[in-house]
């Protein structure tokens, strides 16, 4: 039967063990650390004082491990040294994965462990008191290690959160002072947001309804990326708004529709707006303008607006938007009456568009709706009616006019006409 020895020889003996360790820790924290710079490429860093942060936390760690061993500290009593926080928290500064931090947690370990096995085996102790203190000293360890380790997880997610938004906020405002100050050059753009002027630029501002979190408008930055196949350039304008700007030749065809479709795959709630593909830091500026001027109007029609608006769609319907009240006026006077609020006059209004836009074809204009043309032709007659005056009069004024009330809804439009 096995004997198990005394609790006092088992405490004396790893005491004995620990304090021998810590008069060689200089040594020991040296083998650690060129284990996990050899073994972990991550962590194998130029600057000098991440280096030497790397090795005060490991002493730091080391240190207090054998502090634990040597008095017999119950692990739950133990904090995070603070030398291994800060590196932590350095290391999440760098975006320096976290795997590559708990990794060296389970290195420093096994190598650890291997320093006290050897240590306590040249005691040459009974087999019994070995085995009793090998086990008691992997349970403090490991105890220590997994404490530790947990405590590093929150502090590396709390400080890569705080620094992303100190990050956000400087990147934040240095756009917004390339955007305002026209008398900087393309160089000066290029060094203050770390983003190439030149090539042609599409400004895209994505937002959310204001009672949703701002992590639903982040998502948009992976939409704008999967349909560019690059990371685009974005800040938060505020808590619900996201500014961004993708270049390069892709712009230029960039899929409104692809942007539908992935904006639809992650139900976020959030929607885009797009400038214009613009050249340059003038570029640059413009189409954010254009973009901004889209979600006004994307906003003003509400819930009835699509999940993508782009200024070429909405361009003339922008301008009247910064007017509304006189808007309504203007397209009261082109429409007459086929400005009503109602179903059924808003389906002449979408026919006589789509007819104007198919460059008058009755057939053109029945296949986009389809529709048969004597339908088509009917509800011409009947759009002309309710206007009072042909569709050929003003005809320029009655496009926009029609445009309008399918951009701005209810803002423009006046009352039903009467039966």
């Amino acid at each position: 039967m096995e004997h198990e020895p005394a609790s006092e020889q088992v405490d004396a003996l790893v005491t004995e063990v620990a304090r021998e360790l810590e008069r060689e820790l200089e040594e020991l924290n040296s083998d650690v650390c060129a284990l996990l710079i050899e073994r972990i490429p991550a962590l194998n860093v130029p600057e000098e004082d991440v280096r030497e942060l790397l090795v005060a936390s490991v002493h730091s760690n080391l240190a207090t491990a054998l502090h634990t061993l040597a008095h017999q500290i119950p692990v739950e009593q133990i904090d995070v040294p603070a030398a291994a926080a800060y590196y932590a928290r350095r290391v999440a500064q760098r975006d320096i994965p976290q795997d590559a931090l708990l990794r060296a947690y389970r290195l420093g370990e096994a190598r650890f462990n291997q320093w006290w096995l050897r240590e306590l085996g040249g005691r040459h102790p009974d087999p019994d008191l070995l085995i009793a203190a090998v086990r008691h000293a992997m349970r403090v360890t490991s105890a220590y290690i997994d404490t530790v380790s947990q405590n590093l997880i929150e502090i590396y997610a709390e400080e890569q959160q705080l620094w992303a938004q100190r990050t956000g906020a400087s990147r934040a405002v240095q756009v917004r002072e390339v955007l305002q100050d026209e008398t900087l050059d393309a160089a000066a753009a290029e060094s203050l947001t770390g983003y190439r002027m030149t090539g042609p630029h599409v400004g895209l501002v994505a937002w959310t309804p204001r009672e949703e979190t701002v992590r639903k408008v982040e998502s948009a930055i992976q939409v704008i990326t999967g349909a560019t196949g690059q990371q685009p350039l974005a800040v938060l304008a505020d808590d619900h708004t996201l500014w961004a700007w993708a270049s390069g030749p892709c712009v230029a065809e960039l899929s409104v529709e692809q942007l539908r479709t992935a904006l639809d795959q992650r139900n976020s709630g959030a929607k885009i707006a797009l400038g214009n593909p613009l050249p340059g830091l003038t570029g640059f500026r413009a189409s954010h303008q254009q973009a901004l001027r889209a979600q006004q109007v994307a906003e003003i029609h509400g819930g009835r607006a699509g999940a993508v608006t782009t200024f070429a769609e909405v361009a003339m319907s922008s301008f009247l938007a910064g007017d509304l009240a006189g808007a309504r006026r203007w397209v009261a006077d082109v429409l007459g009456c086929l400005a009503g609020d109602d179903d059924a006059t808003a389906e002449l209004r979408r026919t006589v568009l789509a007819y104007l836009r198919a460059g008058s074809s009755l057939i053109d204009a029945a296949a986009q709706l389809h529709l048969h043309k004597n339908t088509v032709r009917y509800r011409l007659r009947k759009a002309e009616d309710v206007r009072g005056s042909p569709i050929s009069e003003r005809r320029v004024d009655l496009e926009v006019a029609l445009q309008a009330c399918a951009h701005l809804g209810r803002t423009v439009l006046g009352p039903a006409p009467p039966p």
